[in-house]
């Protein structure tokens, strides 16, 4: 077989490279332990014994547990499917453009597609990203806006149309609240509804005072030049963009998002919506990171500490979704 030197550049060379188990365990001991001192996870004592022939390491104290791999304490935890195909996962999930469906995942890696769903979101966990600092400042720009997801009615079949639309507009739909400051990232969330009180407590809560706030017209903005920020709309109705009054930065963001929904996951439920949006942030605010493998070690090095169940991701046990 051929081998890959050094790191992986391209997804052909990511399928060689990690076809190799000790490539796949080299790779999870820099992520995990990056000054190589291998640490057991239950007690944190340092000298563990490795056992070669199970891929394993093994705690020198007896307590529950003291045998581990390297998947413990990941998203890649309690999972049959080996690390060559899940690091090849998060490889095609962080570089391709508009997504890619748990069907292809499944062609691909030659796993169900019951198994790449599952996968997927795992990945769209370790994407996730919550940070506490705020956006802005002081000569800084903010768009803000917010969009419907949902489907078209035209679109669906007689029988889930008549299920998941009751009513004409946004009925039916989800809210998303998006928050984007001009040169740097975006945050979205989806919000129960659009009034004055959810939108300005999310607002004060991502940016800092004394920001330059855009937002459209809609009237649950009033009030945010009382609370220490410097806000101007634009009626949609007669313009979009009033020199710099505007909120295309964003509009660009909901576009890229719905493209990949209908175009790539097709059906999205509203419980998963969250980390479809996760997925499309990470994407979006690491835009400038080239795809020789800078994007996949970013989201592979946030992996660490983060568990999802089965039961947690389909809401119940044997209910799945067709993304």
């Amino acid at each position: 077989m051929r081998t890959v030197t050094g790191k992986p550049k391209t997804l052909q060379q990511a399928v060689i490279y990690f076809a190799n188990p000790e490539n796949c365990l080299q790779f999870m001991v820099k992520v995990r332990w990056p000054d190589g001192v291998v640490i057991c996870p239950t007690c944190g004592r340092e000298d563990v014994v490795f056992l070669k022939n199970q891929n394993k390491w093994q705690c020198k104290s007896v307590h529950a547990k003291r045998q581990f791999s390297a998947k413990v304490g990941t998203i890649f935890e309690d999972s049959p499917i080996k690390l060559d195909k899940w690091l090849v996962a998060i490889w095609m999930i962080a570089n391709c453009k508009n997504g890619v469906s748990s069907y292809e995942v499944g062609r691909a890696l030659g796993v169900t597609q019951k198994s790449a769903w599952f996968m997927l979101h795992r990945i769209r966990l370790a994407m996730q990203a919550r940070s506490l600092m705020k956006m802005g400042g002081s000569g800084s720009q903010i768009e803000v806006d917010e969009t419907f997801i949902g489907g078209a009615a035209r679109f669906m079949h007689r029988d889930v149309r008549k299920r998941r639309i009751t009513d004409t507009g946004t009925k039916d739909k989800v809210a998303v609240m998006g928050i984007l400051e001009r040169g740097g990232e975006v945050r979205v969330k989806v919000v129960p509804f659009r009034r004055k009180h959810q939108l300005q407590t999310e607002i004060r809560a991502h940016v800092k005072a004394k920001s330059a706030i855009y937002t459209d017209a809609l009237l649950s903005y009033q009030g945010l030049n009382h609370q220490d920020f410097v806000h101007a709309t634009i009626d949609h109705a007669e313009k979009y963009v009033d020199g710099q009054v505007h909120t295309n930065g964003l509009e660009n963001f909901w576009s890229l998002l719905k493209r990949g929904l209908k175009g790539t996951y097709i059906s999205v439920e509203p419980f998963h919506l969250f980390r479809y949006l996760d997925e499309q942030v990470f994407r979006y605010n690491f835009r400038e990171l080239p795809h020789d493998g800078a994007r996949f070690e970013r989201v592979a090095s946030h992996i660490l500490g983060k568990r999802l169940t089965y039961a947690e991701v389909s809401g119940k046990v044997g209910e799945t979704s067709n993304n």
